[in-house]
């Protein structure tokens, strides 16, 4: 079991449970009462620690090893899923994929970053760290989704894009730029999801959409916190310090106005119940769409310009 350091209290006081109900006779009624009493102040400590996480512990949470990843969200929303492989240029990058799915009847083009399970699988996926060649299969992707009249669902979750030499001679930042202009113009409805990391240009290169959402513990920001501590201490010993001072979390975010909403999680993070966070965002999912799809085109795209330009922007 994989265990952050506020996590580890309530495995120990569910370690209890256990071997309570495990060697409890059940018509013990004073034992009863004391696994439901156990019970009760598991629930109380997972309630007071996840309601009052910190900037940094949330950036860990996002990290957790068996949060879900993009493909595990695709599949267990989609009764149909149809990958879509390369850019039509260089060649296939594993970091960002994409395909045709079916929610509840409705095809989308679903495409997002990808990180690994275990080091054979971080190196295939240069964990979750695309090079331009992700960024424009993505736009690829997003073309035929337009052609076809299929709405657009991305799922962001990278430390950032990949920032190699090679992968800045491939033209990394127009790659990236280009998806930006494009992304506004498109004329089919576009719901973009931050599900665990959301680190710079890297996150905002599938981050243009009619809806931005942030799933309860994700982040987003310009820069991780680790970066921005090793930038202004010279350490990433200020790190913790760093998350608080970038207001990173789907909170700050939406007090900013910088996304439009926020996705509840299970208590505990989208980890401890797939299917319940599965169920939820589908549910965000189909709710978002059908507002959106009553809209014309271009009633979308000006939305979409005038809520992107507005941010930032101070009146007096």
């Amino acid at each position: 079991m994989n265990l952050l350091d506020f996590e580890k209290p309530i495995a120990e006081l569910e370690g209890k449970l256990a071997d309570m109900k495990h060697l409890a006779d059940g018509s013990d009624d004073s034992v009863k009462k004391a696994v439901q009493a156990l019970e009760k102040k598991i629930t109380n400590l997972k309630k007071e620690t996840f309601e009052n996480l910190t900037g940094w512990q949330r950036v860990q949470l996002s990290r957790h090893p068996d949060r879900p990843y993009t493909l595990d969200y695709i599949y267990e929303l989609t009764s149909e899923f149809i990958e879509l492989h390369g850019d039509r240029t260089v060649g296939d990058d594993k970091a960002m994929v994409g395909g045709l799915g079916t929610i509840e009847g409705q095809t989308f083009m679903l495409i997002g970053q990808q990180k690994g399970r275990n080091t054979k699988q971080r190196q295939l996926r240069n964990f979750g760290m695309a090079n331009p060649e992700g960024y424009r299969k993505a736009l690829r992707l997003m073309k035929i989704a337009e052609k076809f009249n299929k709405p657009i669902i991305t799922f962001i979750d990278t430390p950032g894009a990949f920032p190699g030499l090679e992968a800045e001679e491939r033209g990394q930042g127009e790659a990236i730029a280009r998806n930006l202009k494009e992304m506004f113009m498109l004329k089919v409805p576009v719901i973009c999801i931050i599900v665990g990391e959301g680190a710079s240009g890297g996150a905002l290169g599938i981050g243009i959409g009619d809806r931005v959402l942030m799933l309860e513990n994700s982040w987003y920001s310009v820069i991780s916190p680790e970066n921005c501590s090793a930038i202004l201490w010279r350490s990433w010993d200020f790190k913790e310090q760093a998350a608080e001072l970038l207001k990173l979390s789907s909170k700050d975010m939406h007090s900013l106005k910088l996304i439009d909403g926020i996705v509840k999680e299970p208590l505990g993070g989208a980890h401890t119940d797939v299917k319940a966070m599965s169920t939820e965002l589908k549910k965000v999912i189909l709710d978002n769409f059908n507002v959106l799809n009553k809209l014309t085109p271009e009633e979308r795209i000006n939305q979409r310009i005038e809520k992107f330009c507005a941010m930032g922007v101070v009146k007096e």
